[in-house]
């Protein structure tokens, strides 16, 4: 066994080298980049790309997030049930279970989850894994593992195997020494969350994937995302899922926020949206891997009054977490998002009051809001 191990060692670092004058030349067996890990021959396993086959096959990493389930169901509308599988490490809920495909797949586990792609012919792969800010200011050492470990199982697997690659980004990518008003797609960067340094680190190393091993590798820095099917996961921003909520249940909302704290802003119908289109623009059409996207900008105080206009005896109460509070602050109050919509056509339906009435639509009428509409 050592004998093999050092043989391996020795064939390693022989293809790994470069330049090092000894007249040996490695012919190279494909005509794409390939990614860091790739084994010297993979002659058995069968990679097909999107142009041989009618639709995409995708794989959604930690789909049961706030955004994966929806993006399933988006993504399952436009190209087959079966072509769009869902992943998380967690037990998905009945209803999600049996809306489509789903399978258990660690973002640590590297071979799993090139097992993953290779047995299920993934041609597309997004990937949602991810801690939040608070969370991951809460625990550090698993942010750090979650966020960037796992980033670089999936871009080595993406570039070996020829993936379209989605990372979503954050407003959190931006610190307080970045323009904050508004915020344009390249600008400082100096976040000061491991949340929002992990993303940076997403952000660079796709695109460096992009121009060594050619990846196509495509990435939208979220605002914060408004969803009524989820609860809020620890992000800075889910003040602005709880309040509905609350208003829901108890007619009584405490926000961690100062009232006039103003964010970016979207409902997660435009982000989704979004993240589809860019991933089915043309390549030629994105002078960039990252975009800014934007819909609305607003403060708490601005959506509790657009949510008393549905609920007027809604009490709101203003407790200020200090973390969440600094981060806020290092946040964009604004994004510039004209490149995405100069690009690739973006353009956000969802304003403030839209928003508003379409949570509660969703959320459903009880006699509160019955009375006050």
């Amino acid at each position: 066994m050592p004998i093999v191990k050092n043989v391996s060692r020795a064939v390693s670092q022989l293809l790994q080298s470069s330049g090092c004058g000894c007249g040996i030349s490695i012919v190279p067996v494909r005509c794409i980049g390939v990614s860091p890990r790739q084994v010297a021959s993979d002659a058995s396993f069968h990679s097909v790309s999107f142009s041989d086959t009618d639709h995409p096959r995708v794989l959604i990493t930690g789909g049961l997030g706030q955004l994966g389930v929806g993006l399933a169901k988006l993504l399952r509308k436009h190209f087959g049930k079966n072509n769009v599988i869902l992943s998380d490490i967690r037990k998905p809920a009945d209803n999600v279970f049996y809306s489509g495909p789903f399978i258990y797949a660690d973002i640590l586990d590297y071979k799993n989850l090139r097992e993953i792609v290779v047995n299920n012919r993934i041609t597309w792969l997004f990937h949602y894994s991810a801690l939040l800010s608070a969370v991951g200011e809460a625990n550090v050492p698993l942010a750090r593992a979650v966020n960037i470990t796992g980033l670089h199982n999936v871009l080595d697997i993406a570039a070996e195997h020829n993936l379209r690659l989605f990372v979503p980004s954050t407003i959190g990518a931006f610190g307080p020494t970045s323009p904050r008003d508004p915020t344009p797609d390249l600008c400082i960067q100096r976040p000061r969350t491991i949340y929002g340094v992990s993303k940076v680190h997403a952000e660079l190393m796709g695109e460096y994937y992009h121009y060594r091993y050619g990846l196509d590798f495509r990435c939208l820095r979220y605002p914060g995302i408004i969803s009524a099917d989820s609860q809020p996961g620890g992000g800075t921003t889910d003040y602005a899922v709880q309040i509905f909520h609350d208003a829901m249940k108890t007619g009584k909302f405490q926000c961690n926020l100062k009232p006039d704290t103003r964010l970016p802003m979207m409902y997660i119908d435009d982000c989704l949206r979004a993240t589809l289109e860019v991933m089915e623009a043309p390549a030629e059409a994105l002078s960039m891997r990252t975009y800014n996207i934007s819909a609305m900008s607003f403060t708490p105080e601005e959506l509790a009054q657009e949510v008393q206009k549905h609920v007027p005896e809604l009490q709101v109460t203003y407790n200020v977490d200090e973390v969440r509070q600094a981060i806020a602050d290092s946040w964009p109050m604004n994004f510039d998002d004209r490149n995405a919509r100069r690009d690739w056509g973006w353009k956000h339906d969802y304003d403030l009051p839209e928003l508003v009435t379409t949570m509660f639509s969703f959320l459903g009428s009880d006699s509160r809001i019955a009375q006050a509409n």
